[in-house]
C-alpha cells in the first residue's frame, strides 16, 4: 500500500466529515463545516494520508499564544477503520510534531481509547490529568497528555 502525505485542503473537508462520522460516531462528529473553519484559522496546520488521491486519514494542530515558546493543540487525528494498523495514524502525529518543532504539545484522548494512548505515550506524551465528562455528547472521560518541547 503506497500512503502518500500532505496537506490537507478545502476539498478535502466532506471526506474527513464521513470518516468523523464513522470514526465518533456518538461523540460530537466534525461536520464538514468544522473542518473548512479549521484549515481556514491562521495557526493551524492539517494533514492528510492518501491512497490512491484518497483520504484515508487526517490530523490537525493549532499554535497557542502569541510569543514563543510556543505550545500547541493537537485538534484530532482520524484514520479509516479500513486502514487502520498500517501506522498511518503515527506518521501524521509526526507531520503534526513537525509543524510543532521546539514547542510543547497537548492533547485530550478518550480513556477506553487503548490504542490511541499507546501510540502517544510511546511518542512521548505523558498523561497529566484527567477530565470528567470531557466528551459531552456520550459522557466519556478524557485524559490530558503532554509533549515536552524537542
Amino acid at each position: 500500500m503506497n500512503v502518500e502525505y500532505g496537506p490537507l485542503a478545502g476539498g478535502d473537508a466532506a471526506r474527513c466529515a464521513e470518516l468523523e462520522a464513522q470514526l465518533f460516531d456518538g461523540d460530537d462528529p466534525w461536520p464538514e463545516r468544522a473542518f473548512l473553519a479549521e484549515l481556514a484559522a491562521k495557526h493551524n496546520y492539517y494533514a492528510a494520508a492518501r491512497v490512491d488521491d484518497k483520504v484515508v486519514g487526517y490530523a490537525g494542530i493549532a499554535r497557542l499564544g502569541r510569543v514563543k515558546p510556543y505550545e500547541y493543540e493537537v485538534h484530532t487525528i482520524g484514520v479509516d477503520p479500513a486502514y487502520q494498523g498500517h501506522g498511518i495514524g503515527r506518521q501524521l502525529l509526526h507531520r503534526l510534531f513537525e509543524f510543532a518543532e521546539g514547542g510543547t504539545i497537548f492533547l485530550e484522548v478518550r480513556t477506553d481509547n487503548a490504542a490511541a494512548i499507546a501510540l502517544y505515550e510511546s511518542e512521548g506524551f505523558e498523561r497529566i490529568g484527567f477530565r470528567k465528562r470531557y466528551y459531552r455528547v456520550s459522557g466519556a472521560d478524557a485524559y490530558t497528555m503532554k509533549r515536552e518541547r524537542r
